[in-house]
């Protein structure tokens, strides 16, 4: 078993990985990553390029696990390369190599706690028999259908995430302006029907909530950067289905200008202070 998986808490994956006694091959996404390539092109290429992982056709692991986020296409492209090569030994409870897209939910802070949320595309053989590795570095997984769909489950989730917090933070900015504390607002939000994510675990208000980027100046969580890569997948995905996704479309205007604006690497919840103008809790 291969994983390939994006993360910054190397040392902690790595230990699970090597205690399971999985093979974990993390340096071609994380040179794909660190130079900030998003391209599907690129991802293709690190399996199927000259120097690709699929190179010669012959794999020694019979199963591939891609925690990166690209889109679904993408992931299904490669899972039909990888289920087209062969073994180079052969096993007699698997007759030919498969690959799970499995990204995952929780950020940084989940990762170092073990209790990420994996999103499972591929066979469900495949998945089985990968189960128990994700329980050992995550709390949840969920397993979504065909390959492919692990990807298809996170561009989806992203996208709720990034409307969600747009949605907050303009509530909270109007009640700000209204002449309601973030504080008193959060209090009603968290006690009603617009209690979210956003507003009980990610509160984007400066002073309101410990323990969250916007207690620490938008430092370190999920950069705005990749909540606009994220979006520019989601808004590309709906396009190619046909399918009208307006508050998608704002969302990724609203963090692709946060990007240009100087943000892209602040925590993407700061669009409550550099889109809204939204004040700090005093």
């Amino acid at each position: 078993m291969a994983i390939f998986y994006r993360v910054r808490s190397l040392n902690y994956v790595s230990k699970c990985f090597s205690s399971i006694n999985a093979l974990y091959l993390q340096s071609p996404i994380r040179r794909f990553y660190s130079e900030q390539a998003t391209s599907h092109f690129e991802v293709y290429d690190v399996y199927t390029g000259p120097n690709g992982l699929l190179h010669g056709g012959e794999l020694r692991p019979w199963l591939l696990i891609d925690s990166s986020t690209i889109d679904p296409q993408t992931s299904r492209k490669l899972s039909l390369a990888v289920s087209n090569c062969t073994l180079k030994k052969k096993r007699d409870y698997v007759k030919k190599p498969a690959m799970l897209d499995a990204p995952v939910s929780g950020g940084v802070l989940a990762a170092e706690a073990g209790t990420l949320t994996f999103m499972v595309g591929g066979s469900e053989e495949a998945y089985l028999a990968a189960k128990s590795l994700f329980l050992s570095i995550g709390k949840n997984t969920v397993f979504c259908g065909g390959p492919g769909n692990g990807s298809a489950a996170k561009i989806c989730n992203n996208l709720a995430m990034a409307i969600s917090m747009l949605g907050i933070s303009e509530s909270f900015a109007l009640g700000q302006s209204l002449g309601i504390s973030a504080s008193t607002l959060t209090r009603v939000l968290n006690s009603s029907s617009g209690r979210c994510w956003s507003s009980d675990s990610y509160n984007p208000v400066p002073g309101v909530m410990e323990g969250v980027p916007s207690s620490r100046n938008y430092d370190g969580g999920f950069a705005s950067k990749l909540m606009a890569k994220d979006l520019n997948l989601g808004a590309t995905s709906a396009k190619e289905v046909g399918l009208k996704c307006p508050l998608t479309s704002q969302a990724q205007e609203i963090y692709t200008e946060l990007c240009e604006d100087g943000h892209e690497t602040e925590d993407f919840s700061c669009v409550f202070r550099h889109y809204y103008s939204g004040k700090n809790e005093t």
